[in-house]
């Protein structure tokens, strides 16, 4: 499973940005809509922390509380992909961002250990 990014880029505090993270699979490997997916960002010198997750059906979102209201993730099982709408944005939302994909599904949850593939990370930058 290949996970890939895109969307990063400068933005002024309070303006908006979409990140997407397009899944590539291995043939005979299990489905998109069988990964729960989450968002993770890293900040310089920090801990890479959780932001959002949905699981493999939708049906559960769940946010880091600094986020809620503000960012907002989403999937498309027919298109293999997940994104993450971010509105409000504030400079302590700088950092790289990344998708990750768990399996089994609903096991995931908020820690890194719970998801096995990891994309490249796309540079979020907020200016105050």
């Amino acid at each position: 499973v290949q996970l890939q990014a895109s969307g990063g880029g400068l933005v002024q505090a309070g303006g908006s940005l979409s990140l997407s993270c397009s899944v590539s699979r291995r043939a005979f490997s299990p489905a998109f809509s069988s990964y729960d997916m989450g968002w993770f960002r890293q900040a310089p010198e920090k801990e890479r922390e959780f932001v959002a997750g949905i699981s493999w059906s939708g049906n559960s979102i769940y946010n880091v509380d600094s986020v809620k209201g503000r960012f907002t993730i989403s999937r498309d099982n027919a298109k293999n992909m997940v994104h993450l709408q971010m509105s409000g944005l504030k400079p302590e939302d700088t950092a790289v961002y990344y998708c990750a994909a768990g399996f089994p599904p609903g096991r995931a949850g908020i820690s890194t250990e719970g998801y096995m593939y990891w994309g490249q990370g796309t540079l979020v930058t907020v200016s105050s």
